[in-house]
């Protein structure tokens, strides 16, 4: 695809930290889609700590990345081997207010959504012990531990946009990569919450009803993750105002010093593209693994590809294929099998019949539109098997 977006250029991470607070006027939510090691982490503490100089040392953002996830240690009973808990760092502001929050039933509520344990938090040991059926303290695993951290921070942020006494001086929601460790199943049930919660933050209103937003920066490496936040962010939905957000692709060309930025709210969605490379994976005969929401993020990409060339719906894409039948099958499957919230919440893998016709439908877009994919996974050249190369009916390229 030509006619690609203006590339921005950043000196370092403080410029690039103003631009994004200054990109706020008038936007309530930004998206940024990047690599690993392109400086995401230490972007997202640029950002809070600008806050904190220009407001003489109080804090006016409320963060998840990495360093949110260092404030829980295990304590593994190396003695007894028997009591097993996660630790709470009390020195740190993150938890403030935690003991009057009463968390404990919104985090349950999170949780029972992705896993299957129990937890207990202990307020005056800063404790947490889980349990699972009969078996008390047990040790859960680095996949269910973020899991469980990443449904506290949901329960903070609630507490935040209802506007709790501990974070109303927090007018910034910073979020950097929150699904460490978790499978494409809870990535997708979590992007469908998180987006649920952000299109909260950028709604709020105070209690006079007058605008009160909540300023949103989200950060991911994950292409699939990424696609169904800018899905369910962009979607209009019935009775819900429309969410005013940029979207953008963040890189560091020459590994360190600058950093670009290029817009991808009109196309060529960058993320999208990204996101095929990583369904060819999904495809993979060999190794990939294909679910039910892969036809939801292919159909996705395909209504993308169509706006671009000016078109209304995937019905462009399935014209250019040369076999009527095939056409008919494609569209009834992509109809019946990309229902949002049923291919989202439904991780379950796909029937051999359903993962063949996947490889079919991936593999005649695919090959009619030749997209040149970006090497954003260790192993991109892994894709479904080769087919006749016909005709081309365009060229899409990020």
């Amino acid at each position: 695809m030509s006619n690609k977006p203006k590339i921005n250029t950043y000196a370092n991470l403080r410029t690039l930290a103003h631009k994004l607070r200054s990109d706020h006027s008038g936007v309530e939510l930004i998206l940024i889609y990047a690599y690993n090691r392109t400086g995401k982490t230490r972007l997202s503490m640029e950002f809070k700590d600008t806050g904190k100089r220009k407001n003489n040392g109080n804090a006016d953002t409320l963060y998840f990345n990495a360093f949110t996830e260092d404030l829980f240690t295990w304590d593994n009973d190396l003695n007894g081997d028997s009591v097993r808990h996660l630790r709470l760092n009390p020195d740190s502001t993150f938890f403030n207010g935690l003991k009057d929050l009463a968390l404990d039933e919104t985090i349950a509520g999170y949780l029972s959504r992705y896993a299957d344990f129990d937890f207990d938090i202990d307020y005056v040991a800063w404790k947490v012990s889980f349990r699972k059926g009969e078996d008390e303290n047990i040790k859960i695993s680095r996949g269910e531990q973020n899991i469980f951290i990443w449904c506290l921070f949901m329960a903070i942020c609630e507490r935040m946009l209802d506007g709790h006494v501990s974070y109303q001086s927090h007018k910034y929601l910073y979020i950097d990569d929150p699904i460490s460790s978790l499978d494409d199943n809870n990535a997708i049930a979590v992007a469908c919450d998180l987006a649920q919660l952000l299109r909260r933050a950028a709604t709020r209103k105070d209690q006079n009803g007058a605008p009160a937003p909540i300023k949103v920066v989200f950060s991911s490496h994950h292409a699939l993750f990424f696609n169904v936040m800018c899905n369910e962010i962009g979607r209009a939905k019935e009775g819900e105002p429309r969410v005013t957000h940029k979207r953008y692709f963040l890189h560091r060309p020459i590994g360190n010093g600058v950093f670009t930025l290029r817009a991808t709210e009109d196309t060529p969605f960058f993320h999208h593209v990204a996101s095929l490379a990583e369904l060819q994976l999904a495809a993979n005969p060999s190794t990939g693994m294909l679910y039910t929401f892969h036809f939801n993020a292919l159909r996705s990409i395909m209504e993308k590809t169509a706006s671009f060339f000016g078109h209304a719906d995937i019905s462009f894409c399935l014209k250019v294929l040369d076999n009527e039948e095939d056409r008919a099958l494609y569209n009834r499957t992509l109809n019946l099998l990309s229902h949002g919230k049923y291919a989202i919440h439904e991780p379950t893998e796909m029937g051999e019949d359903n993962k063949g016709l996947f490889r079919r439908i991936l593999r005649d877009f695919t090959t009619k539109f030749q997209f040149a994919l970006p090497d954003i996974l260790e192993n991109p050249a892994a894709a479904v098997a080769s087919a006749p190369n016909p005709a081309p009916a365009g060229t899409a390229t990020p």
